[in-house]
Protein backbone atom coordinates (compact mmCIF):
# COMPACT_ATOMS: atom_id res chain seq x y z
CA UNK A 1 0.00 0.00 0.00
CA UNK A 2 3.02 2.48 0.77
CA UNK A 3 4.60 1.64 -2.39
CA UNK A 4 1.48 1.82 -4.20
CA UNK A 5 1.00 5.56 -2.93
CA UNK A 6 4.18 6.56 -2.88
CA UNK A 7 3.83 5.78 -6.58
CA UNK A 8 0.53 7.55 -7.07
CA UNK A 9 2.40 10.86 -5.65
CA UNK A 10 5.19 10.54 -7.64
CA UNK A 11 3.22 10.27 -10.94
CA UNK A 12 1.07 13.61 -9.68
CA UNK A 13 4.01 15.40 -9.33
CA UNK A 14 5.28 14.07 -12.63
CA UNK A 15 1.92 15.29 -13.91
CA UNK A 16 2.07 18.83 -12.86
CA UNK A 17 5.52 19.29 -13.58
CA UNK A 18 4.74 20.59 -17.17
CA UNK A 19 1.95 23.11 -15.64
CA UNK A 20 4.74 24.67 -13.66
CA UNK A 21 6.23 25.86 -16.93
CA UNK A 22 2.51 26.86 -18.95
CA UNK A 23 1.12 28.54 -15.68
CA UNK A 24 4.79 30.80 -15.48
CA UNK A 25 4.72 31.11 -19.42
CA UNK A 26 1.33 32.23 -20.13
CA UNK A 27 1.92 35.40 -17.11
CA UNK A 28 5.04 36.07 -17.75
CA UNK A 29 8.43 37.42 -15.78
CA UNK A 30 6.30 38.69 -12.98
CA UNK A 31 4.90 35.14 -12.34
CA UNK A 32 6.93 32.51 -10.60
CA UNK A 33 5.14 28.97 -9.91
CA UNK A 34 7.25 26.77 -7.44
CA UNK A 35 6.32 22.33 -7.10
CA UNK A 36 6.60 21.16 -3.76
CA UNK A 37 7.33 17.73 -2.55
CA UNK A 38 6.39 17.50 1.38
CA UNK A 39 8.08 14.41 1.75
CA UNK A 40 11.41 15.67 2.06
CA UNK A 41 10.97 19.20 3.63
CA UNK A 42 15.05 20.63 3.32
CA UNK A 43 14.63 19.77 -0.41
CA UNK A 44 11.23 19.95 -1.41
CA UNK A 45 11.08 21.83 -4.74
CA UNK A 46 11.23 19.43 -7.55
CA UNK A 47 10.31 21.82 -10.38
CA UNK A 48 10.15 25.83 -10.42
CA UNK A 49 9.85 28.46 -13.48
CA UNK A 50 10.06 32.27 -12.50
CA UNK A 51 12.53 34.04 -9.88
CA UNK A 52 10.28 36.06 -7.79
CA UNK A 53 11.58 34.47 -5.33
CA UNK A 54 14.70 32.98 -6.19
CA UNK A 55 13.66 29.71 -5.73
CA UNK A 56 15.31 26.81 -7.40
CA UNK A 57 14.96 23.06 -7.63
CA UNK A 58 16.49 21.60 -4.74
CA UNK A 59 15.42 24.24 -2.44
CA UNK A 60 13.88 24.11 0.75
CA UNK A 61 10.28 25.13 1.75
CA UNK A 62 9.41 28.35 2.97
CA UNK A 63 7.57 29.34 6.10
CA UNK A 64 4.16 28.70 4.61
CA UNK A 65 5.25 25.43 3.61
CA UNK A 66 5.86 24.61 7.32
CA UNK A 67 2.74 25.75 8.28
CA UNK A 68 1.28 23.33 6.02
CA UNK A 69 3.08 20.24 7.61
CA UNK A 70 2.21 21.64 10.91
CA UNK A 71 -1.61 21.23 9.47
CA UNK A 72 -1.23 18.33 8.35
CA UNK A 73 -4.01 16.64 6.52
CA UNK A 74 -6.32 19.17 7.86
CA UNK A 75 -4.15 22.01 5.80
CA UNK A 76 -6.46 23.87 3.30
CA UNK A 77 -5.31 25.79 0.14
CA UNK A 78 -4.31 29.61 0.72
CA UNK A 79 -5.41 31.85 -1.97
CA UNK A 80 -4.90 35.25 -2.94
CA UNK A 81 -3.23 36.70 -0.55
CA UNK A 82 -0.09 39.28 -0.15
CA UNK A 83 2.91 39.56 1.81
CA UNK A 84 6.46 40.84 1.42
CA UNK A 85 9.77 39.08 0.64
CA UNK A 86 12.69 40.30 3.50
CA UNK A 87 14.08 42.67 0.73
CA UNK A 88 10.60 44.07 0.05
CA UNK A 89 9.08 42.72 -2.84
CA UNK A 90 5.51 42.51 -2.59
CA UNK A 91 3.86 39.07 -3.66
CA UNK A 92 0.76 38.47 -3.99
CA UNK A 93 0.33 34.24 -3.67
CA UNK A 94 -1.98 31.06 -3.74
CA UNK A 95 -0.62 28.09 -2.47
CA UNK A 96 -2.64 24.75 -3.35
CA UNK A 97 -2.20 21.80 -1.48
CA UNK A 98 -1.66 18.10 -3.08
CA UNK A 99 -3.47 15.25 -1.77
CA UNK A 100 -3.01 11.54 -3.18
CA UNK A 101 -6.53 9.34 -2.75
CA UNK A 102 -6.36 8.59 0.96
CA UNK A 103 -6.95 12.75 1.26
CA UNK A 104 -3.20 13.07 3.08
CA UNK A 105 -1.35 15.62 1.74
CA UNK A 106 2.23 15.49 0.21
CA UNK A 107 2.77 18.78 -1.43
CA UNK A 108 1.51 22.03 -2.83
CA UNK A 109 1.44 24.06 -6.13
CA UNK A 110 2.24 27.83 -5.35
CA UNK A 111 1.75 31.02 -8.11
CA UNK A 112 3.71 33.35 -6.74
CA UNK A 113 3.34 36.81 -8.64
CA UNK A 114 5.33 39.80 -7.99
CA UNK A 115 2.46 43.13 -7.68
CA UNK A 116 5.71 45.84 -6.51
CA UNK A 117 4.88 47.53 -9.48
CA UNK A 118 1.04 47.81 -9.15
CA UNK A 119 1.28 49.14 -5.64
CA UNK A 120 3.62 51.87 -6.32
CA UNK A 121 1.06 53.03 -9.32
CA UNK A 122 -1.96 52.36 -6.85
CA UNK A 123 -0.34 54.20 -4.35
CA UNK A 124 0.31 56.98 -6.88
CA UNK A 125 -2.87 57.16 -8.13
CA UNK A 126 -4.29 57.22 -4.35
CA UNK A 127 -2.34 60.21 -3.43
CA UNK A 128 -3.19 62.11 -6.97
CA UNK A 129 -6.80 61.15 -6.30
CA UNK A 130 -5.99 62.85 -2.54
CA UNK A 131 -6.84 59.36 -1.34
CA UNK A 132 -4.48 59.53 2.05
CA UNK A 133 -5.33 55.86 3.71
CA UNK A 134 -2.31 54.29 4.95
CA UNK A 135 -1.29 50.72 3.39
CA UNK A 136 -2.37 48.11 5.22
CA UNK A 137 0.93 46.59 6.87
CA UNK A 138 2.06 43.42 5.11
CA UNK A 139 3.70 40.47 7.01
CA UNK A 140 7.21 39.36 5.95
CA UNK A 141 7.44 36.03 4.71
CA UNK A 142 11.13 33.80 4.42
CA UNK A 143 11.96 32.46 1.51
CA UNK A 144 15.12 30.65 1.32
CA UNK A 145 16.78 27.40 -0.36
CA UNK A 146 18.41 26.63 2.31
CA UNK A 147 15.83 25.56 5.26
CA UNK A 148 18.19 26.47 7.98
CA UNK A 149 17.89 30.09 7.09
CA UNK A 150 14.02 30.24 6.68
CA UNK A 151 14.33 28.77 10.52
CA UNK A 152 16.79 31.31 11.54
CA UNK A 153 15.27 33.75 10.30
CA UNK A 154 11.67 32.73 12.10
CA UNK A 155 13.36 32.53 15.33
CA UNK A 156 15.05 35.54 14.82
CA UNK A 157 11.69 37.69 14.29
CA UNK A 158 9.60 35.63 17.06
CA UNK A 159 12.73 36.87 19.45
CA UNK A 160 11.98 40.33 18.06
CA UNK A 161 8.72 40.71 18.77
CA UNK A 162 9.58 39.42 22.60
CA UNK A 163 12.16 43.17 22.72
CA UNK A 164 14.74 40.72 24.75
CA UNK A 165 17.53 38.09 24.48
CA UNK A 166 16.42 34.87 25.84
CA UNK A 167 18.22 34.84 29.02
CA UNK A 168 16.20 38.53 29.70
CA UNK A 169 12.53 36.36 28.76
CA UNK A 170 10.57 35.31 31.64
CA UNK A 171 8.92 31.58 31.51
CA UNK A 172 5.49 32.68 29.94
CA UNK A 173 7.58 34.73 27.36
CA UNK A 174 9.75 31.83 26.45
CA UNK A 175 6.46 29.45 26.25
CA UNK A 176 5.13 31.88 23.86
CA UNK A 177 8.37 32.02 21.46
CA UNK A 178 8.03 28.04 21.13
CA UNK A 179 4.83 28.31 20.99
CA UNK A 180 4.95 30.86 18.16
CA UNK A 181 7.26 28.71 16.67
CA UNK A 182 4.95 25.91 16.80
CA UNK A 183 2.39 27.13 15.34
CA UNK A 184 4.32 28.70 12.25
CA UNK A 185 5.32 24.59 11.62
CA UNK A 186 9.13 25.45 12.57
CA UNK A 187 9.07 21.98 14.33
CA UNK A 188 8.07 20.12 11.24
CA UNK A 189 11.08 20.04 9.91
CA UNK A 190 13.80 17.57 10.22
CA UNK A 191 16.45 18.75 13.46
CA UNK A 192 14.60 22.04 13.93
CA UNK A 193 14.65 21.55 17.65
CA UNK A 194 18.01 21.47 17.90
CA UNK A 195 18.70 24.35 15.51
CA UNK A 196 16.84 26.55 17.30
CA UNK A 197 18.26 25.81 20.56
CA UNK A 198 21.32 26.57 19.13
CA UNK A 199 20.21 29.75 18.10
CA UNK A 200 18.86 30.79 21.36
CA UNK A 201 21.93 29.18 23.13
CA UNK A 202 20.65 26.98 25.01
CA UNK A 203 20.69 22.90 25.63
CA UNK A 204 18.40 20.22 23.28
CA UNK A 205 16.85 19.31 26.18
CA UNK A 206 15.47 22.31 27.59
CA UNK A 207 14.27 23.13 23.82
CA UNK A 208 12.29 20.10 24.01
CA UNK A 209 10.99 21.02 27.46
CA UNK A 210 9.81 24.41 26.77
CA UNK A 211 8.37 22.87 23.42
CA UNK A 212 6.45 19.88 25.37
CA UNK A 213 5.06 22.89 27.84
CA UNK A 214 4.11 25.36 25.20
CA UNK A 215 1.93 22.55 23.33
CA UNK A 216 0.66 21.47 26.76
CA UNK A 217 -0.24 25.25 27.40
CA UNK A 218 -1.78 25.30 23.96
CA UNK A 219 -3.46 21.77 24.31
CA UNK A 220 -1.72 20.87 21.23
CA UNK A 221 0.05 17.08 20.83
CA UNK A 222 2.44 17.03 23.52
CA UNK A 223 4.28 13.94 21.37
CA UNK A 224 7.66 15.99 20.91
CA UNK A 225 9.08 12.95 17.94
CA UNK A 226 8.30 15.64 15.60
CA UNK A 227 11.22 17.60 16.50
CA UNK A 228 13.21 14.55 15.59
CA UNK A 229 11.10 14.58 12.51
CA UNK A 230 11.36 18.26 12.80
Amino acid sequence: MRETLAAERDAILAALTPVVDGIATTFGPLCEVVLHDYRNPEKSVVAVAGSVTGRTVGGAMSEIGMRVLAHGDEAADELNYVTRTRNGTLVKSSTMVLRDSTGAVFGALCVNVDVSAVSQVHGLLGALAGLGAAPAELPTTTFGNDIDSVVDALVDAHQSKQRGSWAELGRAERLELFGGLDARGVFAVRGAVEQVAARLGISRASAYNYLSQARAAHGTASDTSAGGQA
